[in-house]
């Protein structure tokens, strides 16, 4: 098919623009990686950019020689994949009654569980509950509460919706129980979207700090988030800046943007291995409800 000139002018519009959002996203990584490789001398003449220069590797030893660190981020990869596993199986068992049409109330519970993704208690009702629930200073403050997302419960829902009903009508024909069609049928056939919520839900978890943050004291239960966050918002503080090495000058630079790629890079490595599932994940089946 040939395209016409306004055509062609959008497509390149379009290129543009996808480029520009890219390197809005990359450059800042790349600066922040080139200041935790580069000397403590170029950090203090503030001329490191986008390429390392006085290559060196004192504050990523540091950072990996720490075992706060290590002990964190040990904790937080158990968080982000228990949780993942949990928040995978809620959806999964919210999302699949569901899709049939003879579920008493079914547009009742649509409703209601709609009205959640507006409306919420607020954060000290909610904190008063996980008080009464005993779950503060508790690692399962970390994982219940969040388990499932209305969002990410739509989408499987709506790829459930995709399968034909006629694979579910000819286990049913052929005796298969409610959960054999979940386990032999949909769950097969699923893996896009379940690549695609598995990714939603663990760069959530991996990044998440908030829940932490108000529910959490003890410092073992820190993830590595709220962990970095504590050290980078009281830099401020003489005694906590000696304490983490954050008093050479140059070098406290280096080691802030050490910290912080220790924390992002795992959670980009998973990228390239459920890119192939994503859009299909996000999209087939969202047109039908």
């Amino acid at each position: 098919m040939i395209k016409s000139a306004k055509t062609k002018m959008g497509d390149w519009v379009f290129v543009f623009i996808c480029i520009l959002v890219a390197l809005i996203c990359v450059i800042p990584m790349l600066n922040l990686l080139a200041r935790s490789l580069s000397s403590a001398d170029h950090l203090i003449r503030h001329d490191v950019y986008l390429l390392p220069k006085g290559l060196n590797f004192d504050a990523y030893k540091k950072v990996l020689g720490d075992p706060k660190y290590l002990r964190s981020f040990a904790w937080t990869a158990f968080l982000t994949l228990a949780g993942t596993l949990i928040s995978l199986t809620m959806t999964t068992l919210c999302a699949y009654p569901l899709i049939f049409e003879g579920l008493k109330g079914k547009g009742f519970i649509n409703i209601l569980i709609t009205i959640t993704m507006f409306f919420n208690a607020g954060t000290i009702p909610n904190y008063l509950l996980m008080k009464q629930l005993g779950l503060l200073n508790n690692p399962l403050v970390l994982l219940i509460p969040s388990c499932l997302s209305v969002y990410n419960m739509i989408i499987m829902r709506s790829f459930f919706y995709g399968i034909p009903d006629s694979l579910r009508e000819s286990a049913e024909i052929d005796g298969a129980s409610f959960f054999q069609i979940l386990v032999k049928i949909y769950l097969p056939l699923s893996k896009p979207v379940f690549a695609t919520l598995a990714l939603f839900y663990a760069v959530g978890r991996w990044n998440g700090y908030s829940d932490a943050l108000m529910y959490i004291t003890e410092a073992k239960y820190y993830p590595l988030q709220l962990l970095l966050y504590n050290i980078l918002n009281n830099i401020n503080s003489v005694e906590i800046a000696a304490q983490e090495g954050f008093t050479q000058p140059g070098l406290s630079d280096s080691l802030k943007a050490a910290t912080v790629m220790f924390s992002t890079i795992p959670i980009l490595m998973i990228y390239p291995w459920l890119q192939k599932y994503f859009i299909a994940g996000v999209t087939l089946g969202a047109v039908k409800e």
